[in-house]
């Protein structure tokens, strides 16, 4: 581990001031909301900042609401431990909560941030697969003012977003669902604690009747192609069909073949197709039978930390 090189930080009390600091002192700065990810980068990736800009005392960044027409709004400053506890994402959106509470350990989830885990595009965030499935927005402040983007186009490729430099991500907006909307997050890794994803499942879906006819879904996978991904393809096989095991494997089979993994250190690319095959289906099944605890397909990893 390398001892970092010394840095100048500062600590803005406004969304304007770390904007104007960021673009007032030039390139070779980053910004910090939980520095969970940064400071790894600065220990023990050769990472050399000239200077951080703190953003942890713009207080209008922070906190979780819900708005008067059901949609949610999330500070970019949120912990992932508030959205993991948060009442009203776990009465709303209980695999919202599940998929923060995967993020590392306790400790980490008190420190790293929501607006971070996405502003930093990794292809395995945790949060982000079930955010695309309920089809999230995000808010930036640029030099233009505010802008609105679908979380679906704010990726571009492994640690690049849409954002320029100096823009700051705000906020993230759930828009209004349905209150039967019901869904599921699994992340697959080897170790059951504080592992990245080596795949990630998230789905959230609506049906008709008793034999469960599913209306509408969407399906969204991460760690297996360059950018967190909708998988149209899965999603197409379900509509308007009765979702039961062989619905479910066949949507499967569909999300294995349009996604593109690598093969890495972690995992060989056929595995990893294979767990989302795998982890479609199992997702899909758990969604159908409702809110975590009484899931016939997997048993939920016991909480030890």
């Amino acid at each position: 581990m390398k001892r970092p090189e010394p840095f100048e930080i500062f600590q803005p009390a406004s969304i304007q001031e770390a904007r104007e600091l960021h673009i007032h002192h030039g390139p070779g700065g980053y910004f910090l909301a939980g520095g969970t990810d940064l400071a790894i980068a600065i220990k023990e990736k050769g990472l050399v900042p000239r200077y951080v800009v703190d953003l942890k005392r713009i207080g209008s960044l922070s906190g979780i609401r819900e708005n008067a027409d059901g949609s949610l709004v999330l500070g970019a400053l949120a912990t992932m431990r508030e959205v993991e506890i948060s009442r009203v994402i776990s009465r709303r959106f209980p695999f919202l909560s599940q998929s923060a509470g995967e993020v590392g350990s306790i400790q980490i989830r008190n420190r790293a941030t929501i607006g971070g885990n996405i502003a930093n595009a990794t292809p395995s965030a945790d949060v982000v697969p079930a955010l695309l499935v309920l089809e999230a927005q995000v808010t930036t402040s640029t030099q233009n003012g505010e802008k609105q983007v679908p979380l679906e186009s704010f990726f571009l490729g492994p640690g690049k977003t849409v954002m320029e430099r100096g823009d700051i991500l705000t906020e993230i907006i759930i828009p209004p669902a349905s209150a039967n909307l019901r869904g599921e997050y699994i992340k697959f890794s080897p170790r059951e604690m504080m592992d990245l994803a080596y795949v990630g499942v998230a789905v959230a879906l609506l049906t008709d009747g008793d034999e469960n006819v599913c209306r509408e879904v969407r399906i969204a996978l991460g760690a297996v192609s360059p950018v967190p991904m909708r998988a149209r393809k899965a999603e197409a096989v379900l509509v308007n069909r009765v979702i039961n095991e062989e619905s479910a494997e066949r949507a499967g089979e569909a999300a294995a073949s349009e996604c593109t993994p690598i093969s890495d250190v972690r995992a060989s690319a056929a595995y990893r197709r294979h767990m989302v095959r795998v982890n479609t289906k199992r997702a899909i099944l758990n969604a159908v039978c409702g809110r975590p605890g009484n899931l016939p397909w997997v048993a939920r990893r016991e909480r030890r930390y």
